[in-house]
This record gives C-alpha cells, structure tokens and sequence, in this order.
C-alpha cells in the first residue's frame, strides 16, 4: 500500500475520529470532515467537504439512516479515481445504496470494523474486521485486505448477506440485550457475581454508542428480525418452563 495515500474520512463522530486517528497511527495522510466538527483527531488534519471527498480512498463514516441522504448530497463531487468505503455496522443495504448512487466509474467496497472506541481502545489488534466486494477490482480489494491484515486485524472476507444473517445473531442481539437490561436501571451491588459484571459490560459497552445505531441495526439488518423473534420464542419456553414448575407439572 502507497505510505502517501491521502485518506478522507467523511463524519467526524465519536466512531469517525477513533477510525481516522486510527488510520493516521499507521501511516496514511488523513483528512476529516464534519458539518459540525471543530478540531480533528491526533495526527488528522481538519478538511473542507470537497476536499474529503476527493481523497485517492474515502471512507464514509456517517449512520446507517443517515448514509442515504449523504450520498444523494455527496456522491456528485467523488474523484474519479477515489475508492470508496463505508463502515456500516450492516451491509446489504450500504452495499445497495453505494451500486445505486455511485457514479459508475467509482470503485467501492463495503467494510465493517467490527470495533470502536471502548473495545479498541487499548488497540485493534487481533479484533474482526469485515470486507465485502461491491465494485471493485480484484487487486484492489486484495490490497485493502492485506493492509488491514498488516495492521494484525482478523480480516474476514464474506458477502454481504452472509455478513448481515451473522451478525444478526451476534452483534444485533448483544445491542438489543444490553438496551433491554439498560431499561432495568441495574445498579452496583455487593453480591455482585462475575458473570453480574459482564452483563453490566455489556450494558455499558452497547449504550455507550448512539441510540440511534441501535434503532438502525434492528432497522436496516433484514435478518434482525427474525432474531428478535428467536429470542422472544426463547425467553417464552423459559418463562413456561417456570411456570410448570411453580404449578407442579
């Protein structure tokens, strides 16, 4: 990979700036943007719009709900030449989205760093980072997927779907259990067991993130769903299971 690439990174969120300092620390030239942002991260320099977007690779770090209405606003003013990425936490719909509104000449593929600030932030060595081809060439993609295996990460090369239907019942449900016991207002106790203090991690690691991308992984993973009824199918065989014993059958 060419140490000189110049890299844009588009939204400047709490995910946005951990992944462009993150791709500043190894190496790459880095440009952020957001319609808010003020200061960019350690080793980022603060960029214009048009400037971000016509970076040699851009990467579109924006919510999913949102991705829509910036690429109509956005997808005008790409360089010919810059390889686009998104870092959606889905990605049939990304993916969609990206062969629909791109310009056609417009090499892009859908990513997924399947981590962010509070689980990377003694480092992303050695965590899950998915890529999928969209539209792209060959060599292309394989030298992003070596990149990022420079980096020690666990690259994981899979469709879309495939990417969706697993992380469904991966990451979707531990969004939706730690928003669920969030409701309960659990608090600290003496009693508390180890297995107590890992739900409560739970808690805090998926509530740190924005509600909204809670809304948006049950809203936009096809497969979401079907394992929100899974799990409710679940949590009746148990509560049945109880309640025979408590009636002596």
């Amino acid at each position: 990979m060419e140490a000189n690439l110049r890299i844009g990174v588009y939204g400047l969120g709490r995910f946005g700036s951990f992944w462009a300092k993150e791709l500043a620390s190894h190496g790459f030239t880095v440009v952020g943007y957001g319609r808010s942002a003020t200061s960019a991260p350690e080793g980022v320099r603060l960029g214009s719009e048009d400037e971000v977007l016509t970076c040699d690779v851009l990467f579109y770090c924006v919510s999913i709900s949102a991705f829509s209405a910036v690429l109509d606003r956005t997808a005008g003013r790409i360089g010919e030449q810059t390889l686009v990425m998104d870092t959606c936490s889905v990605k049939l719909y990304p993916a969609k989205l990206m062969r629909e509104k791109l310009p056609k000449q417009v090499q892009c593929i859908a990513t997924h760093p399947m981590f962010g600030p509070d689980s990377g932030k003694n480092g992303v060595e050695g965590l899950p980072f998915v890529i999928c081809p969209v539209n792209c060439e060959q060599k292309v993609l394989q030298d992003w997927v070596s990149e990022f295996k420079r980096w020690n990460l666990q690259v994981l090369s899979m469709s879309c779907e495939q990417h969706d239907r697993e992380a469904a019942w991966s990451q979707g449900i531990t969004h939706f259990i730690g928003r669920t016991l969030s409701e309960l207002n659990l608090g600290e106790t003496e009693l508390a067991t180890t297995g107590y203090r890992t739900l409560m991690t739970v808690v805090e690691q998926t509530c740190n993130d924005p509600l909204q991308l809670f809304y948006d992984l049950q809203r936009y993973n096809p497969y979401a769903r079907q394992m929100r009824m899974g799990l409710k199918g679940a949590l009746d065989t148990v509560m049945e299971a109880l309640k025979k014993q408590e009636d002596g059958r």
